[in-house]
C-alpha cells in the first residue's frame, strides 16, 4: 500500500500537468526505435497476427529470436550460460515493450537506459565470476506501475500525483528481483483508482488489446496483459485484489496467477488508498507466457522463506517444491466445478471453453464434481460478491481525483456493481465499529461454507471461469464476480488461456442486465481469447500450479 502521502496538486491547469507528463515521457523512447507513420496508418485490430515487430524493421533476426522462441526458464539458461547476453536481451525486450508501447499505450514509466547499463554490469559480473548474479541473471521484467522504483514517479493514474517527486526507495519486490539478478526496465498502465477492468486514465490513456484492440486489455494490471500478450516482456508482475491479475490475464490471452496473501512482499507499493482499515488485502504475482514460467516466478521470490527480510507483512513461508496433488500425481484429481451463478450467466464462449475442459478432464481419468452455488446463501458468487463490495465501500476514502480537477474515466463513472443481485450483508446505518464486526462475522461464515465443501467433497482444486465473459468492448467489463470470490477467500487462483470466441459457434447475442455490462456480442468479441482458473485454498499456491499443469497437460492432449 502507500508509504508516502501524495502532495495536492498545485492550482495548475490539470491538461498541462499531462501534456508535460507525455511530453517527458516521449522523451525517454529512443527516436530510432519510433515506428513509421506509414506503419501506424495500416494496423488492423489484430496486432499479434500482423507481426507488427518484424514488419518493422526495428528487430535484428537475434532479437526476434529472444523474444518469441523462449520461456523465461529456457532463457534463463542461456543467459546463465553466456549463450546470449544480459545486454542483447535487454535491448531485444525494450525495443518490442517500445513498439508494443506506441501501438497499445500499455506503459507509463520508461527507463531504458538504466536497464542497458545494468545488463552491461551483469554480462561483467558473469564474464569475471564465470557465474550468474542469481537465479533471475539477466532477465528483463517488467512492473505495474503501483511498484515503486528509486527515481522514478508512482502515479498510478492519478494527475494530483503528477506534482510528487519521484520515489526515493524501491518497493521490496524491487529491490528483492534486483538482487535476485532481475533487469528492470519499465512499468505498465493501470485504471485511474485501479478499481475497474479498462485500464485507462488520464495521463496514460487506455491501454489496448493486441489480440483486438477494439477490446479491453482489463485491469488493473492491463498494461502487463497487454505487454506480456504483445511479448515486450517475458515475465510481469501486477498485484490482485478483486481480479486484477487474472482479468488482464484472460483478456490478453496469457497466463497469470494470484498467491495467497503475504506469500510474495507487497510492501512499498503505492496506491493512494487509505491504509489500516479491515478489508480485503490485494497481492503480488506473475503474469507470463507459461505455467512454468509462474512457477518460476514464485519458486524464485519465495524460495527459502526470506521473503520477511524485504518486507514486515510477508509470510516467512518457504516454497516447497517437492509438493504434489491428487491421489495420483501422474493422473488423478479431483476436481469441484463451480457452477454458474444466475445472476452473472456465463457467455457463450466462456461456457463452451469450460465445457471442453471437463470433458477433457473426465477423459483423461479426472474425478469432476459440481459445486451448486445457488442452494446455500454462503457458497453463493452473488452474495461473496455483494459482501466483497460492501467492504470496498464501508469505510472513508482518500480522493485522489477532486485535488486535480481531472474528470472521472468511463469505466469508473459506470461504477459497476453487483448490488442488483441482492441485499447488502450488512447493515449500513449502524456503528462503524459493529459494522467491520459484522463484515468478518460474514466473511467467517463464507469462508467455513467453503471450508466444508472442499472437506467432504474432498477437493484437490476448483476449477471455474475466470469471468463472465472474454475480453469485451471499452468500459463494460462489469463487476469481477468469479475473480473477486477468491480474493475474498484469499485462495490462490491461476488463469490458464484455453480457446478462442467464435461468432460462427456462438452466434446468438446475450444481453446480461439493462446497463450494457457485460452483455455477449458475437461479432464485437470474434477470436478474443477463453481462459479457465484453477483455485485451491489459502497457502496451497504450491498444489494449485501443480494442479494446473496435470489440468493444463489434460486440456491440451
Amino acid at each position: 500500500m502507500a508509504t508516502e502521502t501524495p502532495q495536492t496538486a498545485q492550482p495548475t491547469d490539470w491538461q498541462e500537468l499531462v501534456a508535460r507528463k507525455r511530453r517527458e515521457c516521449q522523451d525517454k523512447i529512443p527516436r530510432e526505435w519510433t515506428l513509421s507513420a506509414d506503419i501506424l496508418k495500416e494496423l488492423p485490430k489484430n496486432l499479434l497476427e500482423y507481426d507488427l515487430p518484424r514488419r518493422s524493421g526495428l528487430l535484428s533476426d537475434l532479437e526476434l529470436d529472444v523474444t518469441e522462441n523462449y520461456t523465461a526458464t529456457e532463457l534463463l539458461i542461456k543467459l546463465a550460460s553466456g549463450q546470449v547476453s544480459s545486454l542483447e536481451v535487454t535491448m531485444a525486450f525494450s525495443k518490442r515493450a517500445c513498439i508494443a508501447q506506441q501501438v497499445t499505450s500499455c506503459l507509463t514509466e520508461t527507463f531504458f537506459s538504466e536497464a542497458l547499463e545494468r545488463a552491461r554490469f551483469l554480462d561483467e559480473y558473469l564474464q569475471r565470476e564465470g557465474k550468474p548474479i542469481g537465479p533471475l541473471h539477466g532477465l528483463p521484467i517488467s512492473l505495474k506501475d503501483s511498484f515503486c522504483v528509486k527515481g522514478l514517479q508512482s502515479t498510478v493514474g492519478y494527475v494530483a500525483c503528477l506534482n510528487d517527486p519521484p520515489a526515493t526507495t524501491n518497493s521490496a519486490l524491487v529491490t528483492m528481483l534486483l538482487e535476485l539478478g532481475a533487469v528492470l526496465y519499465v512499468k505498465t498502465n493501470i485504471p485511474q483508482t485501479m478499481m475497474t477492468g479498462d485500464s485507462e486514465n488520464n495521463i496514460f490513456g487506455r491501454t489496448l488489446n493486441p489480440h483486438n484492440t477494439s477490446l479491453t486489455a482489463g485491469g488493473s494490471s492491463g498494461g502487463e496483459g497487454s505487454l506480456v500478450a504483445f511479448r515486450g516482456s517475458i515475465l510481469g508482475v501486477g498485484t490482485d485484489i478483486a481480479g486484477s491479475i487474472r482479468i488482464p490475464a484472460l483478456c490478453c490471452g496469457v497466463y497469470g496467477f494470484k498467491p495467497t496473501v503475504a506469500r510474495v512482499p507487497f510492501g512499498g507499493q503505492f496506491s493512494g488508498a487509505m491504509e489500516g482499515l479491515p478489508g480485503l488485502i490485494p497481492s503480488a504475482g506473475p503474469l507470463g507466457q507459461s505455467l512454468a514460467d509462474l512457477k518460476l516466478f514464485m519458486e524464485t521470490v519465495i524460495g527459502t522463506g526470506n521473503a520477511w527480510q524485504y518486507d514486515h507483512t510477508a509470510a516467512a513461508v518457504p516454497w516447497n517444491k517437492a509438493v504434489t496433488v491428487g491421489s495420483d500425481y501422474n493422473k488423478s484429481l479431483t476436481i469441484g466445478v463451480l457452477s454458474e451463478d444466475k445472476h452473472f450467466p456465463l457467455h457463450p464462449p466462456v461456457k463452451r471453453a469450460l465445457d471442453r475442459a471437463i470433458k477433457a478432464l473426465t477423459k483423461a481419468g479426472h474425478r469432476i464434481f459440481q459445486i451448486e452455488n445457488d442452494t446455500k446463501e454462503d457458497l453463493s458468487v452473488a452474495y461473496a460478491s455483494r459482501l466483497a463490495f460492501q467492504y470496498f465501500t464501508y469505510g472513508p476514502h482518500v480522493d485522489m481525483i477532486s485535488p486535480s480537477g481531472e474528470p472521472l474515466v468511463a469505466s469508473v463513472a459506470k461504477f459497476a456493481s453487483p448490488m442488483f443481485s441482492g441485499p447488502l450483508p450488512v447493515e449500513q446505518e449502524q456503528d462503524p465499529l459493529y459494522k467491520v464486526n459484522d463484515l468478518h462475522v460474514a466473511k467467517g461464515k463464507v469462508s467455513d461454507a467453503w471450508r466444508q465443501e472442499w472437506v467432504e467433497k474432498k477437493l484437490d482444486v476448483i476449477l471455474a471461469p475466470g469471468a463472465q465473459h472474454t475480453a469485451v468492448g471499452f468500459d463494460t467489463y462489469g463487476f469481477p464476480v468469479y475473480t473477486l470470490l477468491w480474493n475474498l477467500l484469499d485462495y490462490p487462483a491461476c488463469i490458464i488461456p484455453f480457446g478462442k470466441a467464435s461468432k460462427e459457434l456462438d452466434p446468438e447475442e446475450l444481453k446480461t442486465g439493462d446497463d450494457g455490462l457485460a452483455d455477449y456480442h458475437p461479432e464485437e468479441v470474434d477470436g478474443a481469447p477463453c481462459a479457465i482458473q484453477v483455485i485451491t485454498p489459502r497457502f496451497q499456491d504450491e498444489q494449485c500450479l501443480a494442479a494446473a499443469e496435470l489440468i493444463e497437460r489434460a486440456i491440451r492432449a
